[in-house]
């Protein structure tokens, strides 16, 4: 019975100064608005970047040799390559999985010279998982798994060496048996608008790049998965999946410094929905804290007829919850909606920074989307109700400390 009193006390109360309830429901919605589209943007922020990470080339998941953990060298080479690849295509949550080789090189057309490091590749393959093959601008073609002396390579790199289509270049590399040299003819000049790429991209088949080394197999598996989700749990499945002498590392290990980047603007929005929660709430504990002293009078008689501590404290935070509940409902219909433009139009960042979209061999998006979802309405209403909550806190114990006799006499 009595909780029921206190149900319909709380609600009272509420609408017994409407505007005053109003405004604190317009304070928290408009504070944890703003937390919801900044957790949208840096989540679709993050989602972006960790994809143009692993479809530029990295991949999701890396099968290398045990020693290039330490020493990075391109002349590494897979023992029992055949293995880690049939490893890496029976793992569940595998999308794409290519095989490379890479090599540095001294590419020169008479008197001009250019290093660069020539990645052997599987054209087909390298094709699906590689987004600066599938959208950069070529001029002529990209590489056919039977080419053997052919080569694809940036604009930018031709410019340097002053080549065209079907220019024959004169490639030194660091072979096995040490320096090699072969002619290659270009059959691709692949031009993707950002200079870095397109000053270092060179392409062979991989048969072709063992060929002119002299060394056998892949250096490296690089696998594209379905989603970042699956990265752990799909990285500790393929750890005991491949042969012995064998790492399997991810985009993070590759991109440390990127990869530092996601979870830095990660933490930034932890602290961001920290300060939100502590400004909402110092807000509404002010609103909570004169509500509490105008009904002095009426808590005292509460009291008297016998309403406990803890029943007190119960109604206050009852009527927390509804103001928290109203709150949230506000946020989700100004936050939300603001997620829901940046998730379906995104922002245009070449208005800001113009064109050019790449930091190292990593093309990306010009546009970022917004992240959407039914996790806005779990993260607006845990927002909200932990603000007043938190907010209520202070003014319950002031009620409940609050004496009963004391009040009735001087009120």
């Amino acid at each position: 019975m009595i909780h029921r009193v206190s149900v319909r006390y709380a609600l009272r109360s509420l609408f017994r100064h409407p505007r005053r309830t109003i405004l604190s429901v317009l304070g928290i919605g408009i504070g944890v608005a703003m937390a919801l589209f900044a957790a949208s943007w840096i989540g679709g922020a993050a989602r972006m970047e960790i994809k143009a990470i692993v479809e530029s080339g990295t991949g999701h998941l890396r099968i290398v040799p045990e020693k290039w953990l330490e020493k990075h060298e391109n002349s590494l080479r897979l023992e029992n390559w055949q293995d880690a690849v049939r490893a890496a295509r029976s793992l569940p949550g595998t999308d794409v999985v290519t095989t490379r080789a890479r090599c540095n090189a001294l590419l020169a057309f008479g008197n001009r010279t250019a290093g660069a490091e020539m990645v052997g590749v599987e054209p087909e393959t390298e094709k699906q998982l590689n987004r600066i093959v599938q959208r950069a601008n070529l001029e002529g073609r990209y590489l056919d798994p039977n080419d053997s002396g052919k080569v694809v390579i940036g604009r930018v790199l031709a410019e340097k060496l002053d080549v065209e289509l079907d220019d024959e270049l004169y490639v030194t590399l660091s072979g096995r048996e040490g320096m090699s040299s072969a002619m290659f003819v270009i059959v691709g000049l692949l031009k993707t608008g950002t200079r870095d790429i397109d000053a270092s991209f060179c392409h062979v088949t991989l048969e072709t790049l063992n060929n002119t080394t002299g060394y056998e197999g892949p250096g490296e598996v690089t696998l594209l998965l379905k989603s970042n989700e699956l990265l752990q749990e799909c990285r500790a499945g393929l750890a005991d999946r491949v042969p012995q002498g064998s790492a399997v590392i991810t985009w993070k290990d590759i991109n440390p410094s990127f990869a530092a980047g996601v979870e830095s603007d990660r933490a930034f929005t932890k602290i961001l929905i920290a300060i939100i929660v502590i400004v909402v709430a110092l807000g509404i504990a002010s609103a909570q804290l004169t509500a509490i002293m105008e009904r002095r009078r009426e808590l005292a008689i509460l009291s008297a007829l016998g309403m406990k501590g803890r029943q007190v404290i119960s109604l206050i935070m009852l009527e927390a919850c509804v103001v928290g509940l109203g709150g949230a409902l506000a946020a989700l219909l100004l936050g939300g909606t603001a997620a829901y433009q940046l998730a379906t139009k995104g922002v245009n960042l070449a208005t800001f920074m113009g064109e050019d979209f790449s930091f190292g061999n990593i093309l990306f998006d010009p546009v970022v989307h917004g992240d959407f979802g039914v996790w806005l309405i779990w993260y607006s209403l845990s927002i909200a109700e932990l603000a007043t909550i938190a907010a209520s806190l202070y003014p319950a114990w002031l009620a409940v400390k609050t004496d009963a006799a004391e009040s009735l006499r001087t009120i």
